[in-house]
């Protein structure tokens, strides 16, 4: 039992090592709002009415001006949201963001494609931008750091050499856990 344990703990470890150190990089240097950034083309629209703060519109609007660009529409998903008095399409992903917003002229709108710089792309996957192949990944990987971890916890608490100190850095661990829910 502890072989096969160890065995499944160390190449989970080794498999799963190049997403851990992506997402450990990636958010512990969003939460410093280090994020990288994107390449913004602006395009002009004009338009047979005016916008409507309307999903399916909207996207079907940007979809259109995407493809007579040439444009890959983003991987993620579109929302309207509100900006100041008025709104605005936002569609995310992971090569690029889109934006779609009325301006002034009722009969104008204004199409920003945002292309992700490197980094970006990156928090971008982070922040489950991307494909469905990508976001899978992800979900395998949070399986395999709980696996990881709590194979490895196992193995600690029935190592009597390293019990004690399992013992204690898991209740270290919930402590400032319990710390993090109420000060945070």
């Amino acid at each position: 039992m502890r072989r096969t344990l160890t065995t499944l703990h160390l190449a989970l470890a080794a498999f799963f090592f190049p997403v851990a150190l992506m997402f450990a990089l990636t958010g512990g240097l969003y939460t410093l709002e280090i994020k990288s950034g994107y390449e913004e083309a602006r395009r002009p629209l004009a338009l047979d009415e005016p916008l409507k703060p309307e999903l399916a519109g909207l996207v079907a609007l940007a979809e259109r001006e995407l493809q007579s660009a040439g444009v890959t529409p983003p991987s993620g998903g579109a929302s309207v949201k509100k900006a100041g008095t008025s709104f605005e399409l936002e569609w995310t992903g992971v090569q690029r963001d889109v934006v779609l917003r009325p301006t002034a002229d009722p009969l104008q709108a204004e199409l920003v494609i945002k292309d992700t710089k490197p980094w970006r792309h990156l928090v971008q996957l982070h922040k489950a931008k991307g494909s469905d192949i990508a976001k899978a990944i992800s979900v395998a990987w949070a399986i395999g750091l709980v696996t990881i971890l709590g194979s490895g916890m196992v193995m600690a608490w029935t190592a009597p050499p390293f019990r004690r100190l399992a013992i204690r850095a898991s209740a270290a661990g919930l402590a400032s856990f319990v710390a993090y829910l109420l000060l945070g």
